[in-house]
């Protein structure tokens, strides 16, 4: 499976940005899709997760406003950031994972950088 994150950049504390994670190579509406974001310094932690049926998790520090998607047919997942904050600052990474067949792949990331 390759994973291909985009729309990352630069915008300003209170700013929206739109992450889009294209995926091929593998069976898509089976594998749980999401987000992790890895700060200078830190370890990558989750950003938001969702499974085929919808259902989705999000970490406590984006929650009400970071929204994740995913697009079974176009094997896209996207993730809405809104009210961004410079503690956002990381380069975000695409994640794709099947309990089922054992898979756990990672793109290479995005960064987004939010200015104060």
């Amino acid at each position: 499976v390759q994973l291909q994150a985009s729309g990352g950049g630069v915008v300003q504390t209170g700013g929206s940005l739109t992450l889009t994670c294209a995926a091929s190579g593998g069976f898509f509406a089976m594998y749980r899709m999401g987000w992790y974001r890895q700060a200078p310094g830190k370890q990558r932690e989750l950003v938001a997760t969702i499974v085929t049926s919808g259902n989705t998790n999000y970490a406590d520090y984006v929650k009400g406003r970071f929204f994740i998607s995913r697009d079974n047919a176009a094997e896209t997942v996207h993730l809405q950031m809104n009210n961004l904050k410079p503690e956002d600052t990381a380069v975000y990474h695409c994640n794709s994972n099947s309990a089922i067949l054992g898979q756990d792949y990672w793109g290479k990331g995005t960064q987004v950088t939010v200015s104060s």
